[in-house]
């Protein structure tokens, strides 16, 4: 919990405190100065240190059972191979790992409520920077934080290496194009019957007249988008398509971490 954070963190300024007390536990990382000599194992070298409180069950029965053992927190990298999509369930990590050289331990609590990681905030300036969006729009982290929480600008190159950042990441083996519903039924139009290895991920009500499309309806309401994202992707990848064609979601706020998914998905 957040009283581990002084462990960890060498400064925690006003703003990130308030964002503690009201995001926590919950799916918001904020990047801190570390504290030197610790946690330099899962720093990669830098002088932050990324750390969340989750409000999952499963997640806090094994952070508990660390903490008996005198360990404060523990490293959680994404379960799943670098820069592909994320994991919802214990199925995906297990497919996302099977051939490996090592077994894989998998602590099964159920599919992931949010679906979407963390949003991710720097607090390492003097005001607080979206490095990564998830499910809390900007104005409710301004306004929980008391200031103004800044945009990452393109290619800053003070901004702290955070996961999920990458131009291109989340990425399913399937080329993934985003396109307005128009344009995506004009194309599938096009295709016709000859349509072959082809998802489409949409809201719009699309039709086709090949039978060798695998059509999957988005929800309209962006919860219940973010939380069945991954799977969504997942079950495509499985299906073996070579192309997945998904329609432009909503250019409003709470459609900001859904809609940086897919573009990096895109990317």
């Amino acid at each position: 919990d957040a009283s581990a954070v002084p462990y960890f963190a060498g400064e925690v300024p006003a703003f990130a405190q308030r964002l503690i007390a009201r995001f926590w536990p919950g799916p918001l990382t904020l990047i801190l100065p570390r504290k030197p000599g610790v946690a330099a194992a899962c720093a990669g070298g830098q002088t932050s240190i990324g750390l969340r409180c989750p409000s999952h069950t499963t997640a806090n029965a094994l952070l508990l059972a660390a903490q008996k053992l005198g360990v404060q927190g523990v490293a959680a990298p994404s379960a799943n191979p670098f820069g592909r999509i994320s994991p919802t369930t214990a199925q995906h990590v297990q497919q996302g790992f099977a051939g490996g050289e090592l077994p894989i331990l998998i602590l099964d609590g159920g599919p992931c409520g949010v679906g979407i990681e963390s949003t991710i905030i720097d607090c390492t300036r003097a005001n607080p920077v979206l490095l990564r969006p998830g499910m809390h729009s900007l104005a409710e982290l301004s306004a929980a934080a008391g200031v103004a929480v800044a945009l990452a600008a393109a290619g800053d190159a003070s901004a702290p290496k955070a996961s999920g950042t990458l131009e291109q990441h989340y990425a399913p083996r399937a080329t993934l194009r985003l396109m307005p519903a128009a344009s995506l039924q004009a194309a599938l139009d096009v295709l016709g019957a000859d349509a072959k290895r082809l998802a489409v991920y949409a809201q719009a009500p699309v039709q086709t007249k090949s039978a060798h499309v695998l059509i999957r309806r988005m929800p309209t309401d962006a919860v219940a988008c973010a939380q069945q994202l991954f799977a969504a992707l997942h079950a495509f990848d499985a299906a073996d398509v070579a192309l997945i064609w998904v329609e432009t979601v909503p250019n409003t706020p709470e459609w900001d971490g859904v809609r940086d998914r897919l573009a990096r998905a895109a990317a």
